[in-house]
């Protein structure tokens, strides 16, 4: 059976084993270059106070060919699993039903469920395998890009909570490859007809592909909620609504929490009871000429005890994150098998 299924699935092995290879030498080949920019731009060697570091290596590594490693990485492990439900998984049962060869693979000596199992035992191990390398090479070549960009977004670099840049690392691809394979298989057999199988997988691994990580993803974890007052010394600005004596101010302008890597949900100002609401702009703080000083405002506006609001997600909580939607993927993928196997015995009976 592992013989048969290899013979089968040969051109698609073949064909994700190359762009594998030829993704992977892109890698080797500009990886030394961009170690090289990270270590002489000084960042390397920064443990503390890194930002302005990390700000200059990702502006120094601004340049096309770098940042399009970077996308043409992350779009190929994005597309993996809808790849690999499309010409992976939508076709193993429904070509087979299709074509009617299913009366003569399964009247041989191996069942219809040895079968199956040993189809999506060999497949889905494989796409794993497929998403997880090339997550581990991507993750390898952008360590020192998502070590940078952890400390402030510069240059399209995002830190690696950022929706795209999460599905590209770590163990989460497994998750989606399994997920998409075996969605694929279940969609076969319930339509039996390869080329709409295939329009249909496409659909739903689209729609899960974005709506899980702006439904799901922000509530898998009850985020942090962190309140400072706000201290004249700490506000820089103010953003005002309307004109006149009677504009309302929008927005304090304070220094921000300092949360390297984090999720930030929001980061609000509000009042001491935490409205939103925060009253009309201090006298002090209207008509402030170009060389006015800025201070009796700091001190009109800290005198109304505003608060800084922050929800966010820490860095630390990343893996953790990780790990649970690899197991949400892993768990749906199993249910799905697991539904494959029922409905092959209750409708081919």
């Amino acid at each position: 059976m592992i013989w048969l299924t290899w013979r089968q699935f040969r051109v698609q092995a073949v064909v994700t084993a190359a762009i594998l290879a030829v993704f992977g030498v892109l890698l080797l080949v500009t990886g030394p270059s961009l170690g090289g920019v990270y270590r002489t731009s000084g960042f390397a060697a920064c443990h503390s106070g890194c930002a302005q570091l990390a700000g200059n290596f990702l502006a120094q590594i601004g340049v096309p060919h770098y940042h399009l490693v970077y996308l043409f990485g992350a779009v190929l492990i994005i597309v993996l699993p809808a790849i690999i439900g499309l010409f992976w998984g939508a076709p193993l049962l429904a070509r087979e039903l299709e074509a009617g060869t299913f009366r003569l693979a399964w009247n041989q000596s191996v069942t219809r469920e040895r079968w199956l199992a040993v189809k999506l035992g060999v497949l889905g191990l494989a796409s794993m395998a497929a998403a997880g390398l090339l997550s581990l090479i991507l993750g390898w070549w952008a360590s020192p890009i998502d070590r940078a960009a952890g400390l402030g977004s510069v240059g399209g670099y995002e830190n690696r909570f950022f929706p795209v840049v999460f599905g590209t690392r770590g163990i989460a691809p497994l998750g989606y490859a399994a997920f998409a394979f075996v969605l694929g298989v279940l969609i076969g057999l319930l339509i039996r007809r390869t080329v709409p199988a295939m329009a249909v997988t496409l659909g739903l691994i689209a729609a899960v592909q974005i709506a899980f990580p702006l439904v799901v993803r922000p509530h898998l974890i009850t985020p942090v909620r962190h309140s400072i007052t706000i201290t004249a010394s700490a506000i820089q600005g103010m953003g005002v609504s309307g004109p006149g004596p009677d504009a309302q101010l929008r927005t304090v302008f304070a220094g921000t929490v300092n949360t390297p890597g984090a999720w930030v949900y929001s980061d609000a100002t509000v009042t001491a009871s935490g409205s939103p609401d925060l009253g009309t702009v201090p006298a002090a703080c209207q008509n402030i000429g170009p060389n006015g000083s800025f201070q009796p405002c700091q001190q009109a506006l800290a005198a109304r005890n505003f608060q800084q609001q922050l929800v966010y997600q820490p860095a630390s909580r990343y893996w953790t994150f990780q790990a649970l939607e690899f197991g949400i993927y892993l768990t749906v993928a199993i249910v799905l098998a697991w539904a494959s196997f029922w409905l092959l015995r209750r409708r081919l009976s």
